[in-house]
């Protein structure tokens, strides 16, 4: 087990942050806080029933709506100011909603702005928080609409691959884990129909939501270097009345 994850009886356990848009938020800071009713709780629950004897603070700064340039604007208080050990950065389809939308009334928006921000913000970390570990992952739309014409959807799929290909440079500039959640979805959805994952193709069902934690854990299990406790198997026997 790595030296800076702590046990049980440490003070200080080892802290995750996610921040986003709604996908993260689930209604955090309503009837379900603090942690919201979607993938952040359940990687919370994967922790505790997977790792009991570690302690991991998990923190939710998720905020629905946002874009790049949002968390841009909240990521001193609600990032730095918090000192996690790891940040779990997922952000970019509303960005690419109101970019195809209406891109003049949206400038900010734009896949170039978006990668630049998303530079600043990696760069302004590594400065801030040189010990903290980040997991970039990418947006994504579940959908397999790609070519008809006149179609919103298939202009989001086409929109977004320059969305996710700001994710790929920062990751790789900035030596940061990184998950493409968007190919990991088209995985799945050759499988399950897209609307038997995300109705809208954004918000993630319950399935969709597990997929989506499933994924985000076992990076995070396997960059903690844990290794799940062997649990005892109890013998059954059965007995002749």
């Amino acid at each position: 087990m790595p030296e800076y994850f702590m046990t049980k009886q440490s003070q200080h356990p080892i802290s995750i942050l996610f921040i986003g848009d709604s996908i993260t938020d689930c209604d955090r800071r309503t009837q379900h806080q603090p942690l919201g009713n979607g993938y952040v709780k359940l990687i919370d629950d994967m922790f505790k029933v997977h790792h009991p004897e570690c302690q991991v603070k998990i923190i939710n700064r998720g905020l629905g709506g946002n874009t790049m340039d949002d968390l841009r604007s909240r990521w001193t208080d609600h990032v730095l100011c918090e000192e996690p050990d790891w940040i779990v950065l997922k952000v970019g389809i509303n960005d690419c909603n109101r970019h195809v939308t209406d891109s003049a009334a949206n400038p900010l928006q734009s896949p170039e702005q978006y990668a630049e921000i998303l530079d600043h913000l990696m760069g302004y970390t590594r400065q801030a928080l040189p010990d903290a570990k980040v997991l970039i992952v990418s947006p994504f739309y579940i959908s397999q609409d790609m070519d008809l014409p006149g179609s919103y959807r298939a202009r989001i799929r086409k929109t977004l691959d320059a969305y996710i290909e700001a994710n790929e440079v920062a990751a790789k500039k900035f030596h940061t884990e990184y998950l493409n959640l968007n190919a990991a979805f088209l995985t799945l959805s050759k499988y399950y129909k897209p609307c038997y994952l995300a109705e809208d193709a954004v918000h993630p069902n319950s399935t969709g939501t597990l997929f989506i934690a499933t994924k985000l854990y076992k990076i995070l299990e396997s960059a903690l270097g844990l290794v799940e406790l062997e649990h005892h198997s109890v013998e059954l026997k059965t007995v002749d009345l």
